[in-house]
């Protein structure tokens, strides 16, 4: 059973331009983004910066209002929701930000930042609080004796453990991580990824992953979806992905992906120029200005999401023109 369904989720963003903001663009972050994750599983959601992952991960929490689309949580429309119904689901989706150093409130104690959640949410005994508050941090590998401190006496790592407490203390069924390590040392993110595994298989959370690094989400994912430019350009089992990507851009990426034994070569696949600009994306396939393997029809068609054994691809490669 699907814990979490997106269909068609759209986000746009105003913004003025020219002298007094007289003139008007569009910014185009995602655009018609749709999927499902099962109950227990571990949806990765990679790309380069300005694909849109962080904007869509926040618009299905409706931290930011998605412009159209719907998302549901156990088969309820959390985009029709209001007020206090709108509250009570959000202790069901939680979410875990980049950066541990500004998630968290510097003027706060450790005790205090996982307190308000449960504060907010009915928690009224003050010793109820601290009792599950000491739990969380023990749960994630820190001592119980950090309550008292401040955000300023941790290092990176345990910052972020701190964060993924915050994000337990409601207990939620979904969890979705914006690229929750990035910002930590190498020996680090392998800790905090293994405590997202034992998190996981404990508490039988559901993850939406956000990454830009491959080699995570092949380490924690079950499924993979790469986006580009506000859409999804292919999504398939984890093992199959890597196995036989077909999107040029997936194929990139994956070679990408630094050899550890030297004695391996990787043929490289050199993507040209940058992502193109989110407010005039390019007509036709929105990756055709950088493909190697362009043809005339990715000017000017948009390629449908075509699905063939799970695997799903946006290419006119696998299309019929």
């Amino acid at each position: 059973m699907n814990l979490l369904e997106v269909e068609n989720l759209v986000k746009h963003f105003p913004v003025a331009k020219g002298w007094f903001g007289r003139g008007k663009q569009t910014v185009y972050a995602v655009n018609g983004v749709s999927f499902s994750v099962a109950k227990g599983e571990t949806l990765g959601v990679v790309g380069e910066s300005g694909s849109g992952k962080s904007t869509m991960g926040r618009s299905v929490l409706r931290l930011i209002e998605p412009t159209s689309g719907r998302v549901r949580l156990e088969g309820v429309d959390v985009t029709s929701l209001n007020g206090e119904n709108l509250r009570k689901a959000r202790k069901h989706m939680q979410m875990i930000f980049q950066d541990p150093y500004a998630s968290l409130n510097p003027r706060l104690t450790i005790g205090n930042i996982l307190e308000e959640p449960l504060k907010y949410h009915g928690v009224e005994k003050k010793n109820d609080r601290r009792e599950q508050a000491e739990r969380l941090l023990r749960e994630v590998g820190l001592d119980d004796s950090y309550y008292d401190r401040f955000p300023f006496q941790f290092s990176g790592g345990q910052r972020q453990r701190v964060g993924i407490a915050r994000a337990l203390a409601l207990n939620p069924k979904l969890i979705i991580a914006d690229e929750p390590v990035s910002a930590l040392d190498v020996s680090i993110q392998a800790q905090v990824l293994n405590l997202f595994v034992k998190l996981q298989e404990t508490r039988n959370l559901t993850y939406v992953f956000i990454s830009h690094d491959l080699s995570v989400v092949k380490h924690l994912c079950n499924r993979i979806a790469v986006m580009y430019l506000g859409e999804i350009v292919e999504m398939a089992e984890c093992e199959e992905l890597f196995r036989h990507p077909l999107h040029p851009y997936t194929q990139a990426l994956i070679r990408a992906i630094p050899v550890v034994d030297p004695a391996q070569r990787r043929q490289r696949l050199i993507l040209t120029g940058d992502i193109p600009s989110q407010t005039s994306p390019p007509a036709g396939c929105p990756f055709h200005t950088r493909c190697p393997q362009c043809m005339d029809i990715c000017k000017k068609e948009h390629p449908a999401l075509l699905t063939q054994s799970g695997h799903q691809t946006s290419c006119h490669l696998y299309g019929k023109h």
